[in-house]
């Protein structure tokens, strides 16, 4: 093999890009528990889980559609009763898209742009490994756009009408 290099190269899969263990609530919590523990968290989607299943994934557009109107003359007292009075089970998105650990990135990619979605649970037999949002994708090509160094001449090929 005289000075040669092997390179083995990988597929690059979703769990290499997922947060695991990701914070999860149940169906029967309130909406102003959610709220509360995505602000606090910075998070934007939270998986819904009940007797060790994922059911749904309540993310910020969700609570955001089940939001009173600010035009409408609530009292801030009313306003947060009707998030304490509102479960989880009412607002989350049913029975959502996921990925596995082990699929490759490209598809993950491919799932959220299809299905216009900010995020995928990671599901491994059935159980709740990780999550993988659009900010974990931003993250990947972040990885590979800086390892790409163009020669002089190098044109990038893009698409003239990419699928919306």
């Amino acid at each position: 093999m005289s000075g040669e290099v092997n390179q083995i190269r990988r597929c690059v899969v979703v769990r290499d890009y997922m947060s695991a263990d990701p914070q999860t609530l149940g169906a029967e919590h309130s909406l102003l528990d959610a709220v509360l523990i995505m602000r606090r968290a910075g998070l934007r989607h939270i998986p819904i889980m009940e007797d060790g299943r994922l059911v749904g994934i309540l993310s910020e557009r969700d609570v955001a559609r089940a939001a009173p109107s600010m035009l409408l003359p609530l009292l801030p007292d009313d306003y947060n009763r009707l998030f304490e009075d509102t479960r989880v089970r009412k607002v989350m998105t049913r029975n959502p898209v996921f990925a596995a650990p082990d699929m490759p990135l490209a598809e993950a990619v491919d799932l959220l742009r299809s299905n216009r979605l900010g995020c995928l649970p990671v599901l491994e037999a059935e159980i709740l490994v990780g999550i993988i949002t659009v900010s974990d994708m931003l993250r990947a090509l972040c990885d590979v756009v800086q390892y790409v160094e163009p020669e002089e001449n190098d044109v990038l090929q893009i698409p003239d009408t990419p699928e919306a």
